[in-house]
């Protein structure tokens, strides 16, 4: 997940991550805060978590119950030039995150670097967990953007038919051409639906119709259901190079292609 991000080639700069709850370690909530993202993971059961407190004796009014953990700051302090240099490590490629991890957890009895990254883990996991549980719009965007990377893998699965989409065989060289051939056809896919989603947005806007934000943002170019990943034919090509749309009359509720 965090490799992923740090070794992305796009002229995009994600600042925030949303995931499932597997993975969300504090660990990993220091990692990402010390390379200046937001982790935002889909918590199962947020009511479990712990809350970590900074200051033992400090009274946080309705939150003194569930602040049951005590954050140790010193422990940060200790390590913080330490940890600057992991993080530049990591930024500049000189260590894969996937390594690294490995490295600070191998040992049973963490070291002071591993024990430090935790503790800035605490501290932004109850930051991230209060403000997770106090606002439904944040809890609703974060399912969203789940439901997109899910839609992403359903057409992914659609393209790469039989064996619901899994590649079962044992590694073999070159094995990697085929999940890279798989990507390619699904942004293909992702990019012909944005070009006539948009054609199809123009059209009707040129034709008077008035388009709702509300009713735009709930679009997406993941369907598939009109795809044909069965047969391979090249249509003539039109003028404009776009197939005709066909507007439905009325309030915007979507095209057929």
């Amino acid at each position: 997940m965090l490799e992923g991000l740090l070794e992305q080639e796009t002229g995009l700069n994600p600042t925030e991550i949303m995931t499932d709850t597997a993975g969300a370690s504090e660990l990993v909530f220091g990692l990402f805060w010390l390379l200046g993202y937001q982790f935002s993971p889909r918590l199962a059961d947020a009511g479990a978590s712990v809350f970590w407190r900074m200051d033992h004796d400090a009274d946080y009014g309705v939150l003194n119950d569930i602040a049951r953990g005590q954050s140790d700051p010193r422990k940060i302090v200790l390590q913080w030039d330490e940890m600057i240099r992991t993080a530049g490590s990591l930024k500049l490629g000189k260590v894969q995150a996937s390594v690294l991890v490995r490295s600070l957890l191998k040992s049973e009895r963490p070291s002071g670097l591993t024990q430090a990254i935790i503790e800035v883990g605490r501290i932004n996991k109850t930051l991230y967990l209060l403000n997770y549980i106090d606002d439904e719009d944040y809890r609703r965007r974060i399912l969203t953007q789940l439901n997109r990377g899910e839609s992403r893998h359903a057409v992914a699965r659609a393209i790469c038919h039989g064996q619901k989409g899994e590649i079962r065989k044992r590694y073999t060289d070159g094995q990697e051409d085929q999940l890279g051939a798989l990507g390619l056809v699904t942004n293909a896919v992702v990019l012909w639906n944005t070009i006539y989603m948009q054609a199809a947005l123009d059209h009707l806007r040129a034709q008077g119709e008035t388009l709702n934000d509300e009713d735009i943002a709930r679009l997406s170019p993941l369907c598939h259901g009109h795809i044909n990943t069965w047969d391979l034919r090249a249509p003539a090509p039109t003028p404009s190079h776009l197939r005709a749309t066909v507007a439905i009359k009325g309030s915007f509720r979507g095209a057929e292609f």
